[in-house]
């Protein structure tokens, strides 16, 4: 059986140090280089897209699967603590969601939350299907737009058979990035308000919302989880809140 936790402890990262352990491998790799990339994103002496290497570093599996094209901030919230991290701005939401406050004036997620968030939000109290359900929620968002080539694919690939993986964990990341995503089987692990709550926070953090094909995917996450549109708001605003670096602080 997959350790989902742990699996998404090195997708995530689960410390202080952020960027997870597949973004560690991947960021060595490729010399930890977070330059500005080359005109067609390609190009590395490791054979993997310079936009992914600068990703990996910055934001484990998914900021490798961005490319480094969007979500600069998101590297930023995991190293305030990975699967933590997430859940306290879920917390925050929720807390402030239940008070009646209004999300443009709600408070944002501080470090506090991290420690003080209710057990439905500690992630080392989720239960096996949610932690597989954010991973596959994550990987699908990252795929939204398309902008992942079948070069791409098999550079990822690649450098996730490398990153201590056993066969199960590698074999479900493979298949997150190479079938078609599946919103009701992710939807189907929270079995909680303030997990689907959760579930949209992380996805809200790697969509950009900007982006017609993406914002369809979130929309559509959205529905199945039949979130009150209040809540889905004050979600919003703390997602905003952590890629502007104004959260978790």
């Amino acid at each position: 059986m997959i350790d989902a936790k742990s699996l998404l402890d090195r997708f995530l990262g689960p410390n202080s140090q952020g960027g997870g352990q597949i973004g560690k491998i991947l960021g060595q790799m490729g010399g930890g280089d977070s330059r500005p990339q080359q005109p067609q994103g390609r190009g590395s002496s490791s054979g993997l897209p310079m936009g992914f290497l600068g990703g990996a570093a910055s934001g484990g599996l998914v900021g490798m699967l961005l490319g480094g094209k969007k979500k600069k901030g998101f590297g930023g919230v995991l190293s305030h603590g990975g699967a933590a991290a997430l859940g306290a701005l879920a917390y925050r939401a929720w807390q402030n969601y239940q008070q009646g406050q209004a999300p443009a004036s709600a408070p944002v997620a501080t470090a506090g939350d991290m420690r003080e968030a209710d057990a439905s939000f500690q992630p080392q109290v989720a239960t096996q299907s949610f932690n597989l359900a954010l991973i596959q929620a994550m990987i699908g968002a990252a795929k939204a737009d398309g902008h992942i080539d079948a070069d791409e694919q098999r550079a990822i690939f690649s450098h996730v058979e490398q990153a201590g993986l056993d066969a199960e964990a590698k074999a479900f990341v493979f298949d997150a990035l190479s079938k078609p995503t599946d919103l009701a089987a992710i939807t189907a692990g929270a079995t909680t308000q303030e997990q689907a709550a959760e579930l949209y926070l992380a996805t809200r953090l790697v969509i950009d919302v900007d982006h017609p094909a993406e914002r369809a995917y979130l929309d559509a996450l959205a529905h199945r989880l039949k979130l009150p549109p209040q809540l889905i708001e004050h979600l919003s605003v703390q997602s905003d809140a952590a890629l502007q670096g104004k959260a978790l602080g």
